[in-house]
C-alpha cells in the first residue's frame, strides 16, 4: 500500500532556515541594496539641485566668484570668464586678479579682507584686451562654514565702464560749458581795447592823409603800410570774437530766414586757425543764388560747428575738407561737409547719432556733439545722412527746407 504524502505545520525558524533567510549576510547585501537605492535618489536629487544653482548662477549679469578659505576659486559663472578668462580659473588665486604685482598677501585685497571677516566695497580699473581701461564695482562678503572657523568668499563683480564713462563725459561737458562762459565774457572784454586799437589807428592814418609833411617825412615812410595792418588784423579778431560771442549767445528758440552761406562763412572765420596749424585744407564750394532756409541762427551756426569739428578730427595728419551748398529735389537747400579723414566702421555707423556714442579716446570726445546735430536738425525740419568708408573719410549731408517765395 502506498504511503500517503502527509503534510506537516512547519514552524517560522525551520522557513527560515529552508530559504536560507537565517543567513545574515543576505540581510546585509539587501540592506546595503536599500541604501544604494536612496544614495542614488540623493544624488540624482543633488545633481538636479546642482544644475539649477548653475543656471542661477551663470543667469546673473554680474560677475560672480567663489572664494575658498585660502583665496583659491572654486566657482565662477560666464560673466568672470568673460572679462577675466585666465585670472577666474578654477584654483587661482584671488593674487591674480587683484594684485598680481605683489607676490606676498596684499592687505588691500578685497578677497583677503573678506576672509577676515570683513564686508568690502571697492572699484578697480583693469586694461581691456583692446588696451582700454574698464571699470569694475567690487562687493566681497564672507561666507562662513557651519562652526564658523574658516570663511569662504562671495565676490561679485560688475562692470560700471559705461556709466564711468558717461560720468567723466558730463564732468567734462559741465566743464567745457564753463569755459564756454568764461570765453564769451573774455572775448567781450577784448573786444572793446581792440576797438580803440583799430580806432587810433585809424586816426593816424588820416592824419598822414591830412598832413602832408608827415607823408614826405622819410623817417615815418613806412608807418602808412603798419598802421594799415593795424587795422587789417584788428578788425580780423573783432570778427573772429563777434562770431564766438554769437555762437556762444544762448538760443531762444525762435526761427527766422536765414542765409546759409552767411552761417558757414561765420563758423569758418572760428575753424581756420585750426586748419591752419593743423595743416587741414579747406575748400568751399558755396553756390550764390541759394534761398534762405527757415532755421534757428545759433542752432544751424551749433550743426556747422560740430560738423567741422568732427571732420577736422577725423585727419589724423595732412587732408581736405570740402564745404558746399547747394539746391537738392524738393526745394530743399543741401549743405554737405567731407573729409579725408579716417571715416566710420559699419558696426558704428548706425549708433552714431546716440548720446554719449563715440569712437574717439576718453578725453577726446563727448558723444553728444552728432546726437545734439541731429536733434537740431531734425527740430527745424530738416534731415542728415552720412556716407563713410573706413580709412577713405565720411560725407554728411544735411538738407534744410527753403523760404517759399
Amino acid at each position: 500500500m502506498d504511503k500517503v504524502a502527509v503534510r506537516t505545520k512547519m514552524d517560522e525558524s525551520s522557513l527560515e532556515r529552508l530559504l536560507g533567510l537565517d543567513n545574515s549576510k543576505i540581510g546585509f547585501y539587501a540592506e546595503v541594496k536599500q541604501k544604494i537605492h536612496e544614495l542614488e535618489a540623493a544624488n540624482l536629487g543633488l545633481r538636479r539641485k546642482s544644475s539649477e544653482f548653475q543656471a542661477m548662477f551663470d543667469s546673473i549679469s554680474d560677475g560672480v566668484i567663489v572664494y575658498d578659505c585660502n583665496g583659491m576659486v572654486q566657482h565662477r559663472n560666464h560673466v568672470c570668464q568673460k572679462y577675466f578668462p585666465q585670472e577666474t580659473i578654477h584654483g587661482c588665486s584671488c593674487r591674480e586678479l587683484f594684485h598680481p604685482e605683489h607676490a606676498a598677501d596684499c592687505p588691500d585685497c578685497p578677497v583677503e579682507r573678506a576672509l577676515a571677516g570683513e564686508r568690502v566695497e571697492v572699484s578697480i580699473i583693469s586694461p581691456s584686451s583692446e588696451g582700454k581701461a574698464r571699470y569694475f564695482d567690487v562687493t566681497a562678503t564672507p561666507i562662513e562654514d557651519n562652526r564658523g572657523e574658516q570663511n569662504r568668499v562671495l565676490l561679485f563683480l560688475r562692470d560700471v565702464t559705461e556709466k564711468r564713462l558717461q560720468e567723466l563725459q558730463l564732468m567734462q561737458a559741465e566743464k567745457l560749458s564753463s569755459i564756454g562762459v568764461l570765453a564769451a565774457g573774455v572775448a567781450h572784454e577784448i573786444n572793446n581795447p581792440l576797438s580803440s586799437v583799430a580806432g587810433y589807428a585809424e586816426a593816424l592814418l588820416r592824419r598822414f592823409s591830412e598832413e602832408h609833411s608827415l607823408a614826405k617825412d622819410q623817417r615815418f615812410e613806412d608807418f602808412p603800410k603798419y598802421l594799415q595792418v593795424i587795422v587789417r588784423e584788428s578788425y580780423r579778431c573783432k570778427g573772429i570774437i563777434d562770431s564766438l560771442l554769437s555762437f556762444s549767445r544762448k538760443s531762444d528758440g525762435s526761427v527766422s530766414n536765414i542765409k546759409i552761406n552767411d552761417v558757414v562763412i561765420e563758423v569758418l572765420k572760428l575753424v581756420r586757425y585750426k586748419s591752419r596749424y593743423e595743416k587741414v585744407e579747406i575748400k568751399t564750394h558755396l553756390q550764390s543764388d541759394l534761398p534762405d532756409v527757415v532755421g534757428d541762427p545759433n542752432g544751424l551756426r551749433q550743426v556747422c560747428m560740430n560738423l567741422l569739428l568732427n571732420a577736422h578730427q577725423a585727419i589724423n595728419e595732412t587732408g581736405i575738407v570740402e564745404i558746399s551748398t547747394s539746391m537738392s529735389e524738393q526745394s530743399m537747400v543741401l549743405l554737405e561737409i567731407k573729409d579725408t579723414g579716417c571715416g566710420i566702421s559699419k558696426s558704428a555707423i548706425d549708433q552714431i547719432w546716440d548720446p554719449f556714442f563715440t569712437t574717439k579716446d576718453v578725453g577726446k570726445g563727448l558723444g553728444l556733439g552728432l546726437a545734439v546735430t541731429y536733434n537740431i536738425v531734425k527740430r527745424l525740419g530738416g534731415d542728415i545722412r552720412v556716407e563713410s568708408q573706413l580709412g577713405k573719410g565720411s560725407k554728411f549731408s544735411v538738407r534744410m527746407p527753403s523760404c517759399q517765395k
